[in-house]
Protein backbone atom coordinates (compact mmCIF):
# COMPACT_ATOMS: atom_id res chain seq x y z
CA UNK A 1 0.00 0.00 0.00
CA UNK A 2 1.37 3.71 -0.98
CA UNK A 3 1.04 5.55 2.29
CA UNK A 4 -0.34 8.74 -0.68
CA UNK A 5 -3.08 7.15 -0.76
CA UNK A 6 -3.85 6.27 2.73
CA UNK A 7 -7.48 4.85 2.63
CA UNK A 8 -8.46 5.27 6.85
CA UNK A 9 -10.03 7.31 8.74
CA UNK A 10 -8.57 9.68 11.67
CA UNK A 11 -10.21 8.28 14.71
CA UNK A 12 -9.92 4.77 15.41
CA UNK A 13 -12.23 2.90 18.13
CA UNK A 14 -9.92 1.31 20.59
CA UNK A 15 -10.65 -1.96 21.44
CA UNK A 16 -13.82 -1.70 19.89
CA UNK A 17 -15.43 1.30 22.02
CA UNK A 18 -12.97 2.04 24.53
CA UNK A 19 -14.28 0.98 27.82
CA UNK A 20 -18.08 1.66 27.41
CA UNK A 21 -18.56 -2.14 26.72
CA UNK A 22 -16.17 -4.85 27.25
CA UNK A 23 -12.88 -4.71 24.99
CA UNK A 24 -12.46 -7.02 22.44
CA UNK A 25 -15.66 -8.08 21.68
CA UNK A 26 -18.26 -7.97 19.40
CA UNK A 27 -20.64 -6.11 21.66
CA UNK A 28 -17.85 -3.46 21.83
CA UNK A 29 -17.71 -2.82 17.64
CA UNK A 30 -21.26 -2.47 18.10
CA UNK A 31 -21.17 -0.13 20.31
CA UNK A 32 -18.16 1.90 18.53
CA UNK A 33 -20.01 1.48 15.40
CA UNK A 34 -23.65 3.01 17.12
CA UNK A 35 -21.35 6.30 17.49
CA UNK A 36 -20.38 6.46 14.27
CA UNK A 37 -16.54 4.64 14.03
CA UNK A 38 -15.92 3.65 10.86
CA UNK A 39 -13.02 2.25 12.20
CA UNK A 40 -11.49 -0.14 15.05
CA UNK A 41 -8.66 -1.43 16.81
CA UNK A 42 -8.54 -4.19 17.98
CA UNK A 43 -5.86 -7.35 20.19
CA UNK A 44 -4.90 -10.83 18.12
CA UNK A 45 -3.52 -13.58 19.21
CA UNK A 46 -3.29 -17.38 19.43
CA UNK A 47 -4.91 -20.33 20.90
CA UNK A 48 -3.06 -23.38 22.03
CA UNK A 49 -4.42 -25.03 18.94
CA UNK A 50 -3.73 -21.92 16.51
CA UNK A 51 -6.75 -20.09 16.39
CA UNK A 52 -6.89 -16.09 16.29
CA UNK A 53 -9.06 -14.67 19.04
CA UNK A 54 -8.92 -11.07 20.42
CA UNK A 55 -7.62 -10.45 23.72
CA UNK A 56 -5.69 -7.92 24.88
CA UNK A 57 -3.49 -9.52 27.92
CA UNK A 58 -1.96 -12.63 28.16
CA UNK A 59 -3.84 -13.68 31.67
CA UNK A 60 -7.44 -14.59 31.36
CA UNK A 61 -8.33 -12.89 34.81
CA UNK A 62 -8.82 -9.31 34.25
CA UNK A 63 -11.46 -10.03 31.33
CA UNK A 64 -12.90 -13.36 31.51
CA UNK A 65 -14.31 -15.53 33.43
CA UNK A 66 -11.46 -17.99 32.87
CA UNK A 67 -7.55 -18.06 34.89
CA UNK A 68 -4.25 -18.59 33.05
CA UNK A 69 -2.39 -17.99 29.88
CA UNK A 70 -5.04 -17.37 27.49
CA UNK A 71 -2.74 -18.64 24.60
CA UNK A 72 -2.16 -21.93 26.82
CA UNK A 73 -5.85 -23.20 26.08
CA UNK A 74 -7.27 -24.43 23.30
CA UNK A 75 -10.52 -22.96 21.41
CA UNK A 76 -12.74 -24.73 22.66
CA UNK A 77 -12.10 -24.39 26.12
CA UNK A 78 -11.39 -20.05 25.55
CA UNK A 79 -14.85 -20.21 23.37
CA UNK A 80 -16.82 -21.17 26.62
CA UNK A 81 -15.52 -18.37 28.80
CA UNK A 82 -17.36 -14.99 29.79
CA UNK A 83 -15.61 -12.20 28.26
CA UNK A 84 -17.80 -9.75 29.42
CA UNK A 85 -19.41 -10.72 33.00
CA UNK A 86 -16.18 -8.54 34.53
CA UNK A 87 -17.19 -5.34 32.80
CA UNK A 88 -21.13 -5.17 34.11
CA UNK A 89 -24.42 -7.51 34.24
CA UNK A 90 -25.32 -6.59 31.01
CA UNK A 91 -22.90 -8.16 29.26
CA UNK A 92 -22.18 -10.60 30.78
CA UNK A 93 -22.19 -13.85 28.47
CA UNK A 94 -20.80 -12.44 26.14
CA UNK A 95 -17.81 -14.17 24.24
CA UNK A 96 -14.91 -13.66 23.13
CA UNK A 97 -14.74 -13.56 19.56
CA UNK A 98 -12.21 -14.89 16.80
CA UNK A 99 -10.74 -12.81 14.24
CA UNK A 100 -12.86 -13.95 11.84
CA UNK A 101 -15.91 -13.14 14.09
CA UNK A 102 -14.65 -9.62 13.61
CA UNK A 103 -14.09 -10.18 10.20
CA UNK A 104 -16.80 -10.51 8.69
CA UNK A 105 -18.55 -7.97 11.41
CA UNK A 106 -16.16 -5.49 9.49
CA UNK A 107 -16.63 -6.63 5.95
CA UNK A 108 -20.12 -6.87 5.99
CA UNK A 109 -20.65 -3.42 7.04
CA UNK A 110 -17.66 -1.49 5.41
CA UNK A 111 -16.37 -0.65 8.13
CA UNK A 112 -12.23 -0.59 8.40
CA UNK A 113 -9.41 -2.07 10.98
CA UNK A 114 -6.44 -2.24 12.96
CA UNK A 115 -5.49 -5.59 14.12
CA UNK A 116 -2.68 -5.25 16.79
CA UNK A 117 -0.75 -8.59 16.80
CA UNK A 118 -0.67 -9.24 20.41
CA UNK A 119 1.02 -12.14 20.71
CA UNK A 120 1.72 -14.48 23.81
CA UNK A 121 5.24 -14.32 24.64
CA UNK A 122 7.50 -17.15 22.96
CA UNK A 123 4.83 -17.22 19.58
CA UNK A 124 5.76 -13.60 18.25
CA UNK A 125 6.39 -14.95 14.98
CA UNK A 126 4.16 -17.32 14.46
CA UNK A 127 1.34 -15.51 15.47
CA UNK A 128 1.90 -12.73 13.47
CA UNK A 129 1.99 -15.21 10.58
CA UNK A 130 -1.71 -16.81 11.35
CA UNK A 131 -3.35 -12.89 12.35
CA UNK A 132 -1.74 -12.25 8.54
CA UNK A 133 -3.04 -15.41 6.81
CA UNK A 134 -6.16 -15.15 8.27
CA UNK A 135 -6.38 -11.50 7.17
CA UNK A 136 -5.14 -12.01 3.78
CA UNK A 137 -8.02 -14.66 3.07
CA UNK A 138 -11.24 -12.59 4.77
CA UNK A 139 -9.74 -9.53 3.28
CA UNK A 140 -9.08 -10.64 0.15
CA UNK A 141 -10.31 -8.36 -2.75
CA UNK A 142 -12.03 -5.95 -0.32
CA UNK A 143 -11.25 -2.16 -1.22
CA UNK A 144 -9.61 -1.62 2.09
CA UNK A 145 -7.63 -4.31 3.83
CA UNK A 146 -6.61 -3.80 7.53
CA UNK A 147 -3.98 -1.84 8.96
CA UNK A 148 -1.70 -4.90 10.97
CA UNK A 149 0.51 -3.28 13.73
CA UNK A 150 2.63 -4.73 16.63
CA UNK A 151 4.95 -3.71 19.50
CA UNK A 152 6.97 -7.01 18.26
CA UNK A 153 9.25 -6.77 15.37
CA UNK A 154 9.07 -11.00 15.17
CA UNK A 155 5.00 -10.26 14.78
CA UNK A 156 5.84 -7.99 11.98
CA UNK A 157 8.13 -9.99 10.35
CA UNK A 158 5.86 -13.43 10.51
CA UNK A 159 2.98 -11.05 8.89
CA UNK A 160 5.41 -9.39 6.72
CA UNK A 161 6.52 -13.33 5.23
CA UNK A 162 3.14 -14.89 5.57
CA UNK A 163 1.14 -11.85 3.43
CA UNK A 164 3.41 -9.06 2.24
CA UNK A 165 0.78 -7.08 0.57
CA UNK A 166 -1.25 -6.28 4.03
CA UNK A 167 0.17 -2.83 5.37
CA UNK A 168 2.16 -2.94 8.45
CA UNK A 169 2.72 -0.74 11.40
CA UNK A 170 5.11 -0.51 14.47
CA UNK A 171 3.76 0.01 17.90
CA UNK A 172 6.10 2.04 20.16
CA UNK A 173 6.06 2.78 23.84
CA UNK A 174 9.35 4.65 23.74
CA UNK A 175 11.84 5.57 21.14
CA UNK A 176 14.01 2.88 21.18
CA UNK A 177 17.42 2.91 19.47
CA UNK A 178 16.70 2.20 15.83
CA UNK A 179 12.79 2.40 15.63
CA UNK A 180 12.59 4.19 12.37
CA UNK A 181 15.45 2.28 10.96
CA UNK A 182 13.01 -1.07 12.04
CA UNK A 183 9.89 0.11 10.85
CA UNK A 184 11.65 0.85 7.48
CA UNK A 185 13.01 -2.51 7.26
CA UNK A 186 9.64 -4.38 7.74
CA UNK A 187 8.09 -2.33 5.07
CA UNK A 188 5.87 -0.64 7.62
CA UNK A 189 3.28 2.34 6.12
CA UNK A 190 2.64 3.99 9.50
CA UNK A 191 4.50 4.26 12.89
CA UNK A 192 1.38 3.92 15.87
CA UNK A 193 3.14 5.64 19.39
CA UNK A 194 2.44 6.95 22.47
CA UNK A 195 0.51 10.08 22.25
CA UNK A 196 3.18 12.03 23.96
CA UNK A 197 6.07 10.59 21.77
CA UNK A 198 4.80 12.87 18.98
CA UNK A 199 6.81 16.07 18.40
CA UNK A 200 7.04 18.37 15.20
CA UNK A 201 10.39 16.72 15.41
CA UNK A 202 9.11 13.39 15.61
CA UNK A 203 6.55 13.63 13.08
CA UNK A 204 8.44 15.50 10.36
CA UNK A 205 11.12 13.08 10.90
CA UNK A 206 8.23 9.90 10.57
CA UNK A 207 6.63 12.12 7.23
CA UNK A 208 10.02 12.60 5.81
CA UNK A 209 10.45 8.79 5.60
CA UNK A 210 6.82 8.44 3.78
CA UNK A 211 5.31 7.07 7.01
CA UNK A 212 2.29 7.63 8.60
CA UNK A 213 1.68 8.91 11.90
CA UNK A 214 -0.89 7.61 14.40
CA UNK A 215 -1.52 7.67 18.30
CA UNK A 216 -2.64 5.86 20.96
CA UNK A 217 -4.35 5.83 23.63
CA UNK A 218 -6.12 9.60 23.16
CA UNK A 219 -8.91 10.65 25.70
CA UNK A 220 -8.67 14.12 26.49
CA UNK A 221 -9.59 17.03 23.57
CA UNK A 222 -6.77 19.31 24.36
CA UNK A 223 -4.69 15.86 23.58
CA UNK A 224 -6.39 15.81 20.61
CA UNK A 225 -6.38 19.29 19.43
CA UNK A 226 -2.37 18.73 20.01
CA UNK A 227 -2.27 15.84 17.54
CA UNK A 228 -4.19 17.22 14.81
CA UNK A 229 -2.54 20.55 14.83
CA UNK A 230 0.97 18.47 14.37
CA UNK A 231 -0.71 16.99 11.13
CA UNK A 232 -0.97 13.40 12.55
CA UNK A 233 -3.08 10.90 10.60
CA UNK A 234 -4.95 8.71 12.86
CA UNK A 235 -6.25 9.27 16.69
CA UNK A 236 -6.66 5.83 18.64
CA UNK A 237 -9.39 6.46 21.59
CA UNK A 238 -11.28 5.19 24.33
CA UNK A 239 -13.66 8.33 24.43
CA UNK A 240 -16.36 7.36 21.38
CA UNK A 241 -18.39 8.92 23.32
CA UNK A 242 -16.58 12.01 23.53
CA UNK A 243 -15.33 12.64 20.08
CA UNK A 244 -17.55 12.58 16.72
CA UNK A 245 -15.62 10.87 14.31
CA UNK A 246 -16.21 11.90 10.93
CA UNK A 247 -13.69 11.55 8.36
Amino acid sequence: MSTAAWPYPRWIAHRGAGKLVPENTLAAFRAGAAHGYRMFECDAKLSADGVAFLMHDAALERTTSGTGTGGEHPWSVLSQLDAGGWHSHAFAGEPLPTLANVARFCLANGYFLNIEIKPTPGVERRTGEVVASEAAQWWAGAPVPPLLSSFKPESLEGARATAPALPRALLLDTLWHGWLDVALQLGCVAIVCNQTLWTRDTVAQVQAAGLRTLSYTVNEATAAERLIALGTDGIITDRVDLFAPGR
